[in-house]
């Protein structure tokens, strides 16, 4: 399983780097402009940035709505590094774009996805990556595991090369249960990451033993 950090905060994904098992990042405006970065020439920096820290896949977002749109930004976003995947959404025009870009050999990551369907189209268009949403699905008490559980058995039927990216992921559970039913990649903020490191009975151990040296120096 892939871990991802789903962040724009360069200290955040450096941390995540260092821990030795961080595979690529996604980002997306909302995330840029919480770490204030704005205006095109400074994102696209940031993008830049990004990918000189880390050594996997950095998922970047167009903005467009339009086919036409989408492959003037995608293809601009693919010219700034060779680790950028173009991040579309999951509408018609996105499906034609994700297509478009496939067949030129461009990573691309169709987001925003919330059903079976809508994956399914994302495999058939050739998309490398595919982002279920499953923590807002769980927002509205509906079952966003259910949705890579089943989402998982139609690649599995078929042999889709693309790859299940579990997004909106909120808590190190949500990793743990994804990597059960068999998610590719999960992304998701660096506390869920770094929870996976907690146990108290590590924590005991571990200042047993410290103790227990102690005494015998």
């Amino acid at each position: 399983m892939k871990f991802f950090i789903d962040t724009a905060n360069l200290d955040q994904i450096r941390e995540a780097q260092a821990l030795g098992i961080l595979d690529g990042v996604t980002t997306n405006p909302s995330l840029m402009a919480k770490e204030g970065i704005t205006g095109e020439a400074n994102i696209l920096k940031h993008y830049v940035d990004i990918c000189n820290i880390v050594e996997g896949d950095v998922s970047a977002e167009v903005i467009s709505t339009d086919f036409d749109g989408m492959v003037k930004e995608g293809e601009a976003l693919a010219a700034l590094h060779p680790q950028i995947v173009v991040k579309i959404p999951m509408i018609a025009d996105g499906v034609k774009a994700c297509k478009y870009f496939s067949d030129k050999g461009i990573k691309t990551n169709v987001t925003l996805i919330f059903s079976a369907g809508q994956a399914l189209l994302a495999a058939k268009a050739g998309a490398t990556y595919m982002s279920p949403f499953i923590g807002r699905l769980d927002d509205i008490s509906t079952d966003g595991l259910g949705l890579i559980a089943d989402i998982r058995m139609i690649y599995d039927n078929y042999g889709f090369d693309t790859q299940i990216l579990a997004a909106s992921v909120r808590h190190t559970m949500h990793i743990m249960d994804c990597a059960k039913i068999g998610a590719d990649v999960m992304t998701g903020p660096l506390s869920a990451i770094k929870g996976l490191l907690k146990h108290p009975l590590t924590d005991i151990g571990l200042a047993k033993f410290l103790a227990d040296y102690k005494k015998g120096n």
